[in-house]
């Protein structure tokens, strides 16, 4: 069976207007959808759908992520528009809240107006 379906990511917040600065804005995603349900935006490929909820309890653990080619570059932009990169105090992260993994990918987390976790990640060639 092969598979023809195009995944759609969920994440949701409470502070509409908010989100949509930021995700179209700060990080680039184009805005393809605007109701009083969800926002949608298209990211390459794939979609991302931001629902809108009265209230929310943010998990701790990562939502959503991006892969890139140059961490050091994204952040330095993201940084630049005002994200915030955060540091946890069971990894060594560098100076710019990168962690590298035992296999050297390196990570890197920053949070969404709704405080949801969202992650860059390098791959290694390895």
């Amino acid at each position: 069976m092969t598979n023809s379906r195009t995944p759609v990511s969920f994440i949701a917040t409470d502070q509409p207007e908010k989100a949509r600065d930021f995700y179209a804005d700060v990080l680039g995603l184009r805005l393809i959808e605007a109701s009083p349900f969800a926002l949608v935006f298209g990211d390459g490929a794939h979609v991302l759908r931001v629902q809108i909820v009265p209230e929310l309890s943010v998990a701790a653990h990562t939502m959503h992520g991006w892969q890139t080619k140059n961490i050091q570059k994204e952040i330095a932009e993201l940084t630049a528009k005002g994200v915030r990169f955060e540091v946890f105090d069971q990894l060594p992260q560098d100076k710019n809240g990168v962690w590298t993994t035992p296999e050297g990918h390196r990570v890197a987390w920053f949070k969404d107006p709704s405080g949801n976790v969202l992650s860059l990640t390098e791959y290694t060639d390895a």
